[in-house]
């Protein structure tokens, strides 16, 4: 298992490890992923994600000429934040390493869940369009190793 750190100890509790399966599966939040420029300035960038448990990553699907990508070409560490806005609190936040896949045959399989995941199905229209693009070989698929995650969840009170 990966390593758990209370991000906010004097304010209610850290999630388990079920719970950050259970959130980092389950929601439909966007990861923001923080990644620097070659002026050496941070750039967030919110993007869906899947969360695959059994192996402790997370998938995200975007063009290959975003500034993300161009970005983590460059440093492949990257920070992550995936948190519920709405009150009581909770998240899952942490520092990771990607890596970068262009592959079509294997990035069409984690796409589809990642549309699925957010649309429902990938007969969704923009599933249907963000489908092109992976399948044409013009999106590529980030695996985000966590080195940990950092949690915190205010609905109970440490």
């Amino acid at each position: 298992m990966i390593r758990i750190i209370n991000a906010s100890p004097e304010f209610g509790k850290s999630l388990t490890e079920q719970e950050i399966n259970d959130f980092l599966t389950y929601s439909k939040l966007n990861v923001h992923l923080g990644t620097i420029d070659d002026k050496r300035y941070p750039n967030i960038h919110p993007t869906w994600y899947y969360f695959d448990s059994a192996n402790n990553k997370l998938y995200v699907e975007t063009s290959k000429l975003s500034k993300k990508i161009d970005n983590l070409r460059k440093n492949k560490n990257l920070y992550f934040c995936i948190d519920d806005p709405n009150p009581p609190y909770k998240g899952v936040k942490g520092k990771g390493i990607c890596r970068i896949h262009d592959d079509v045959t294997h990035n069409i399989p984690i796409a589809e869940k990642i549309m699925t995941k957010y649309l429902g199905n990938i007969q969704h229209p923009m599933a249907q369009k963000l489908m092109s693009f992976v399948k044409n070989g013009d999106s590529v698929i980030l695996e985000i190793i966590p080195l940990y995650f950092s949690t915190w969840d205010y609905s109970i009170s440490s």
